[in-house]
């Protein structure tokens, strides 16, 4: 790949309510951080991408770009996405057509300030169908559970098995999330504890098996191999990256078990990489509820279509923080996920791609995985923007 795109330092906030700290406050911390890990200094920035989704709406921003002019004092070009993805791969085209050399990439929201504002905005993000049919931001995660469980016809003790894999995946990214200083919940909880909360609402899913509110903020320093290589820094090249749209309207698509647009930008990827989906034992996938990161380990081609849950029960009692499939470990959400790290959502993928760094530098300390001696060689991210509306794939790697 010629410009081959490599990061070079990140930087973030830890996640939570941060009503006493302004935007700018919140995206300078991130971005100073990356920018001492790497000694650059905003002067060498020649291009800067920003994603929030909602800043316009809880902080009175109408243009963005215009405040990450005013916060670096530089005149250079900026551009303003949703999700942090969507600006990581604008800042890859630029950096691989050699337009740019050196560009920051950010994510900024602040949620928990308006968010019965926003909650209107939320829904009919995900979804405007079920916004006007009066569906919560819930709604469609308890109806792809339910479409996931008549179309592989989960019943008796396995749907029961099924329901406590559910439990497991917020049991392990809370346990991850202990471990992350970062982390809008550092503490652990229980099987009781998911369980009551869901009889407490008299639903499948309840309070534990969904992410929460969240501020927050996210930064990188991308450039190209030569500049790298120049610096006194641990790279992380992006190996590959793509991605895939389906229906807003989640009840008109042709498949509600599952994420289309997560299956067609993971084979995309992978056949753009060369890589094969085993040579990566590490991921960071959107958990906005429970039912998404076990549908994920589907999509993502690591469990045949409706038995996740299978190699999730069987994993649990290996205390190793990771999923056995096949006799092969896969290790998802060691930052915690949304479900414990936090779901800040123009700043998430950037949370993502944080702990991919520092996992594949060796820098992510308690919750550092070792493969076969080592630490990993490649890291893959999946974010969506809305239910599965947009999907984006993206594969890190040492050299």
């Amino acid at each position: 790949m010629q410009n081959r795109p490599v990061i070079v330092a990140v930087g973030r906030t830890k996640f939570g309510e941060h009503y006493d700290k302004k935007p700018e406050k919140l995206i300078e911390e991130a971005w100073l951080a990356a920018s001492n890990e790497c000694n650059l200094e905003r002067k060498n920035l020649e291009t800067c991408y920003i994603s929030d989704y909602f800043l316009p709406i809880t902080n009175k921003l109408g243009l963005e770009e215009g405040f990450l002019s005013e916060l670096t004092e530089l005149h250079v070009p900026m551009e303003a996405t949703r999700s942090f993805s969507a600006a990581l791969k604008t800042a890859c085209h630029a950096i691989q057509a050699g337009v740019y050399s050196t560009a920051l990439v950010g994510g900024i929201e602040k949620m928990t300030d308006r968010l019965d504002k926003i909650r209107d905005n939320l829904m009919s993000l995900d979804d405007p169908w079920s916004y006007y049919a009066g569906g919560t931001n819930e709604a469609n995660h308890e109806l792809m559970l339910r479409a996931y469980i008549k179309k592989h016809d989960i019943q008796g003790e396995k749907l029961e098995k099924m329901y406590n894999a559910l439990a497991q995946v917020a049991i392990k990214n809370h346990a991850n999330g202990a471990k992350n200083p970062y982390a809008q919940y550092q503490r652990k909880i229980s099987l009781e504890t998911v369980l009551n909360s869901r009889k407490a609402v008299n639903k499948s899913l309840g309070l534990f098996d969904y992410a929460p509110v969240t501020d927050g903020a996210t930064a990188l320093i991308l450039t190209n191999e030569k500049i790298a290589k120049q610096m006194d820094v641990t790279p992380v090249y992006i190996y590959e990256y793509d991605s895939a749209t389906d229906y807003l309207t989640y009840s008109a698509r042709n498949e509600l078990s599952h994420f289309v647009a997560a299956q067609l930008a993971m084979k995309k990827t992978l056949k753009s990489s060369e890589i094969d989906a085993w040579d990566i034992k590490l991921w960071q996938v959107n958990d906005q509820s429970t039912m998404m990161e076990l549908v994920s380990l589907e999509d993502l081609g690591y469990c045949p279509a409706g038995t996740a849950w299978k190699s999730i029960v069987e994993s649990c009692p290996n205390d190793k923080g990771c999923y056995e499939i096949d006799g092969k470990e896969l290790y998802v959400n060691m930052n915690g996920g949304l479900k414990a790290d936090g779901n800040p959502l123009g700043a998430t993928g950037g949370a993502q791609i944080y702990e991919l760094f520092r996992q594949l530098t060796g820098k992510a300390d308690q919750r550092q995985v070792i493969i076969n001696g080592s630490t990993p060689k490649y890291g893959g991210a999946l974010e969506f923007e809305g239910f599965g509306t947009k999907a984006y794939v993206n594969i890190l790697g040492r050299d």
